[in-house]
């Protein structure tokens, strides 16, 4: 079911417009090097393949698994004869090109420049830090999206039809059909290979259609019944977040695993987390924030599957960890007043005073400054008049906020001037 022409690959649209370079080295036979970087399942052998069959080329192909200097000086010079005697250009295919060192990508270097070969490398790594800048300097760079459902969904009904898939011998059932692509993860090699499998089962069987059960037999995925755009989406988040506020560590990370076997966007996940961090713990944990904005910046720089596992950390980190609600109500409590217009003056010791006049008007003006004194504490007004008094800030008798409530108290004190200052 590789597609073997242009006009056969679904998906990556804004690299096959009419006029694109990859358009062009195709039809036009020119010996342009690419570099092909995308996820697994986007494509890139199959447009590796149609540069190399699209014309007279030669086809030459290494895997950077397995293959060393001596594998590309011997492509290179496979290649240079038979350009010389037969005038042949060789597409060289080098997948994983991210796994080759310094010196193997150094190698290349002299046969692309002169065009003996014309290099597709194919790379799941940033090429700006994964490839030499000679070679990509030499190179057109070429990024591939992940397929999204349709494009995915368009590949799998044309393998139940196609003369060279299925041939229309076996249906797939709707339920069957939208876990695949769920499965799939923009992977079209993934989702072809397991319905292969499941249609095998199917055949083997005498049965004409492939359903949910069979399915999952054949890629060994439960179906996990969750729709990110409906009310499972809702359902499981509000879960997660109650078990984890409700203390259940072990309810937590169910529902967190179901999401992620689900495809929830594991970017959707750790929001939830940085903001429950403070909504729900605060500073009755004040480590639980940097676990969760930990989590939240491993899933951009690693990305899944690997991530899950800070995810799931961040996670029992903060089913675990004591709550308080007193930052959220603090803020909540101060943004009320506000808005009812309890928003007076800034007293004027607190007032910039790093401009011309400002003195004149009294700003900056018996101003103390703490650090200065033995205490580090002083007792002056801070609010305007009209909230002198007012306290947001009510801790928790939990966790580290225990503490904190009695220094709050204290501090309050010493800056109100009471006479208890300093208990």
């Amino acid at each position: 079911m590789r597609p073997r022409t242009l006009d056969e690959v679904v998906g990556q649209e804004h690299l096959l417009a009419a006029g694109s370079p990859l358009r062009r080295l195709v039809e036009g036979d020119s010996p342009m090097s690419l570099v092909l970087y995308g996820p697994p399942g986007t494509g890139k052998t199959t447009l590796a393949l149609i540069v190399s069959s699209a014309t007279n080329r030669r086809f030459e192909q290494l895997s950077a698994l397995n293959a060393g200097v001596k594998d590309v000086r011997e492509i290179i010079a496979r290649a240079k004869a038979e350009l010389t005697h037969n005038g042949r250009q060789t597409v060289l295919f080098i997948d994983e090109i991210h796994r080759f060192s310094k010196t193997q990508q150094d190698s290349l270097l002299a046969a692309v420049e002169a065009r003996h070969v014309t290099l597709v490398a194919a790379t799941t790594e940033n090429p700006f830090f994964s490839i030499v800048a000679p070679l990509l300097s030499r190179s057109l760079l070429l990024t591939l999206q992940p397929l999204d459902d349709a494009a995915v969904e368009r590949l799998v009904d044309r393998a139940l039809r196609s003369e060279r898939g299925l041939r229309a011998e076996v249906s797939l059932d709707e339920d069957a059909r939208a876990h695949l692509l769920r499965i799939a993860g923009g992977d079209a090699r993934r989702a072809l290979t397991a319905l292969e499998a499941a249609a095998g089962t199917v055949l083997a069987e005498g049965r004409g259609s492939v359903d949910l059960a069979t399915l999952e037999q054949a890629v060994d995925s439960a179906a996990v019944r969750y729709d990110r755009d409906g009310d499972q989406h809702y359902d499981v988040i509000s879960a997660f977040i109650k078990s984890i506020r409700g203390s259940d560590a072990d309810a937590a990370v169910h529902y967190l695993a179901r999401m992620l076997e689900a495809g929830e966007d594991p970017r959707f996940i750790a929001r939830r987390l940085v903001v429950h961090a403070s909504e729900d713990i605060g500073l009755a944990d004040p480590t639980a924030l940097l676990a969760a904005t930990a989590a939240a910046q491993a899933v951009q720089l690693i990305g899944l599957p690997e991530a899950r596992i800070n995810l799931a950390q961040a996670t029992i980190h903060l089913a675990l960890a004591p709550k308080s609600n007193a930052v959220v109500r603090a803020i909540s409590e101060a943004q009320a007043d506000v808005k009812a217009g309890l928003a007076g003056a800034v007293p004027p010791p607190l007032r910039d005073a790093h401009y011309a006049g400002a003195g004149t008007l009294g700003a900056g003006q018996r101003y103390i400054y703490p650090p200065d004194t033995p205490d580090g504490v002083v007792a002056q007004q801070y609010p305007p008049d009209e909230l002198v008094g007012r306290d947001y800030v009510h801790p928790a008798g939990r966790g580290a906020e225990r503490a904190l409530a009695e220094r709050l108290e204290r501090l309050r004190a010493m800056i109100r001037g009471r006479p208890d200052a300093g208990r």
